[in-house]
């Protein structure tokens, strides 16, 4: 075991024994002063970005993740993002669920910091900021291990948030980076069960299978998109092809980008080369199959294999099939999706209905682009990770589900008989 990692972990469970006791005034001025140093020290964190962007692209780094590298016009999104996480309300301390026992005891539940979060993260340095406010509102201390691609950045990143946390007389151990990239670095630190409460994974279905099987910390799973629509024959084929267009080429390399197309057979020799002439204009590929093949041939149209159903493309690449019932559909969905935002496109309710009922995915889409599936978007200020599991944390995690709870018993001298 590294002594560094493991120093680490036990000065951020020191620091949670302090930040989980902090006041929202105080939580928010570390907030401020974070967006105040980022606006400030723009270039210098661009400049370190850059440096990491071309060295990921000297090393053949493939291009969907080179996008996610860069911070390149990114920053003044970050920034306001993190003011909606300071305007939010503190979830620390609230108190939920009240009840009086017969025996006259009070009951009551009220919220907590979880304690300390492991993220193990790729590519991405936007996600060093948002897990980092997150975790300083709500109470939470941090251990960041983002790839190696991103080093220099999520280094100059650390050091802006440390000296933001000092700002507010807060511990600057409470967001710390793990800068050595070594994939045994991650090994440990799945392993350090008395100073970490909880593993949150961002990145593949490899890294998420690795921390899950390594692990001896709970595992928030989750991130990885197989996500799907649904155009019934009911739809507004012109409203449904605007929404497919967004949900696949609005931003095609995260995970809530649209990967399988089921379309009705009733509308699809209509829908179909309308959909092929609108998305081939934006570069976007297509994996169709034998039926769909037949409606819409072209330079950008290919048969689609078995495996394409169960791909996440990160790319403009879109598969349609055509179903024939809302059933079918419904079964292709229940097949292959990975749990995390499916939808689907109709003027009737019942099928609306029935779709959302039959579809136990995070996020359940009805005449919308997949692409909301965002913890922004939601209204949660950011977000640390998306879950697709069941227990605790569902869809995007924001800052109450960043908590746990403790019961609070109030009584007058009580004793069991």
């Amino acid at each position: 075991m590294s002594s560094d990692l493991r120093t680490m972990a036990i000065a951020s469970k020191k620091a949670a024994f302090h930040l989980g006791q902090a006041s929202v005034e105080q939580k928010n001025k570390a907030l401020e002063a974070l967006m105040e140093h980022l606006i400030r020290e723009e270039q210098s964190i661009l400049k370190a970005n850059a440096l990491d962007v071309a060295l990921a692209s000297k090393k053949g780094l493939d291009k969907p993740l080179l996008e996610r590298l860069s911070l390149e016009n990114r920053l003044k999104g970050i920034v306001h993002d993190i003011g909606q996480i300071i305007d939010l309300p503190d979830p620390i301390g609230e108190v939920f669920d009240k009840g009086t026992l017969s025996n006259k005891l009070k009951l009551e539940k009220c919220r907590v910091p979880i304690g300390v979060l492991g993220v193990i993260y790729e590519s991405r340095p936007n996600v060093t900021l948002d897990i980092s406010a997150l975790s300083i509102k709500s109470g939470n201390c941090v251990l960041l291990r983002g790839g190696s691609e991103a080093l220099h950045t999520n280094q100059r990143l650390v050091e802006i948030i440390q000296r933001s946390l000092q700002d507010a007389d807060l511990p600057w151990q409470a967001v710390q980076l793990v800068a050595n990239t070594d994939r045994s670095e991650v090994k440990e630190l799945l392993q350090l069960h008395d100073y970490i409460d909880l593993i949150i994974p961002r990145g593949s279905s490899s890294l998420q299978r690795f921390c899950k099987e390594n692990s001896s910390i709970p595992v928030i799973m989750g991130g990885a998109g197989i996500c799907h629509l649904f155009v019934d024959e009911s739809a507004d084929l012109e409203a449904s092809i605007k929404v497919v267009a967004n949900a696949k080429t609005q931003r095609p390399t995260v995970c809530n980008a649209l990967d399988t197309l089921l379309v009705h057979a009733a509308i699809a020799s209509d829908f179909i080369p309308k959909l092929v002439h609108r998305l081939s204009q934006d570069g976007v590929a297509f994996r169709l199959d034998p039926t769909a093949l037949a409606m819409a041939q072209g330079p950008s149209c290919s048969l689609a294999g078995p495996e394409d159903w169960d791909t996440e493309w990160l790319s403009l690449v879109l598969g349609v099939k055509v179903v024939g019932s809302l059933a079918e559909a419904i079964e292709h969905v229940h097949r292959h999706s990975s749990g995390h935002s499916d939808g689907i496109l109709t003027r009737r309710e019942e099928n609306a209905e029935r779709f959302v009922k039959a579809i136990d995915s995070a996020a359940v889409y009805v005449n919308a682009s997949t692409r909301f599936t965002d913890g922004a978007q939601f209204g949660l200020g950011g977000e640390v990770a998306i879950s697709t599991q069941k227990f605790h944390a569902r869809g995007p995690m924001g800052l109450k589900e960043l908590t746990s709870y403790k019961w609070i018993v109030r009584g007058d001298y009580q004793v069991r008989t």
